[in-house]
């Protein structure tokens, strides 16, 4: 996935810090993190043989200190111009426990790119679900449907490579400042792309199926051909109405 302009941000503010860390050997990771406001938050690692906590999961609990609620980026750097890292595993499993959402930037793959951004569920294939995790969920959106969303124009969204739940959630509208709007998510429904009808998707008369995949297409282009899809619908909290 391609960064935006908020992500490279705090992609940068992770390298800055970590270009900042000294030869102190305790500390040689830094990280930051954004949340659905805005704000950055940072730590760093501190290493010790009891098993010292990694950057991110500082900078998490940084976040945490000043309330920031849910997580919506996440990158690491390494000292010495070791550039972003990826996350360890034992950092997968805590930030999809506690911000299941988020986006996390990782070295780039390609011989051009920098930086790659995935969502955590994707850094952690087959992973385990802690039971007792209730973490405030996100439904991310393109700042374009912030009018339809807000005036319950629209209520019903379909996504591939993520993984929602029933019950209250935010919606964030990405690269915006608008904040998150609190929602609640009434049903999920898993479906293959070519099981997909105008009923379905509910779509207005005079718009198809071969349309609406179209321009699913384009927000996840390495989408598989007959992918499973979630269909998703939403409606306003009880506080926006």
């Amino acid at each position: 996935m391609d960064l935006y302009d908020s992500e490279f941000q705090v992609v940068a503010v992770a390298e800055s810090l970590a270009a900042r860390l000294g030869t102190n050997e305790n500390h040689t990771v830094a990280a930051a993190v954004m949340d659905t406001h805005g704000r950055i938050h940072t730590g760093v690692n501190v290493h010790h043989f009891t098993g010292g906590p990694c950057a991110e999961l500082v900078a998490i609990g940084t976040a945490a200190a000043a309330e920031a609620g849910p997580l919506v980026t996440i990158a690491a750097a390494g000292d010495g111009g070791r550039g972003l890292l990826s996350p360890c595993g034992r950092c997968r499993q805590v930030i999809l426990d506690l911000h299941p959402d988020a986006l996390v930037a990782i070295p780039g793959s390609g011989s051009t790119a920098s930086a790659d951004i995935a969502p955590i569920s994707a850094l952690l294939p087959h992973y385990y679900r802690q039971p007792d995790s209730a973490p405030q969920r996100l439904l991310r959106f393109h700042p374009r449907y912030y009018e339809a969303t807000t005036s319950a124009k629209k209520t019903l969204t379909v996504r591939w490579g993520e993984s929602h739940t029933t019950g209250p959630a935010l919606a964030y509208f990405e690269h915006t400042d608008h904040g998150p709007l609190p929602i609640d998510i009434t049903a999920v429904h898993t479906h293959r792309l070519s099981e997909l009808t105008p009923q379905i998707l509910q779509l207005k008369t005079g718009s198809s199926v071969a349309g609406y995949i179209a321009n699913l297409r384009d927000h996840y282009p390495t989408m598989p051909e007959d992918a499973k899809v979630e269909v998703v619908t939403f409606r306003l909290s009880a506080v926006n109405i």
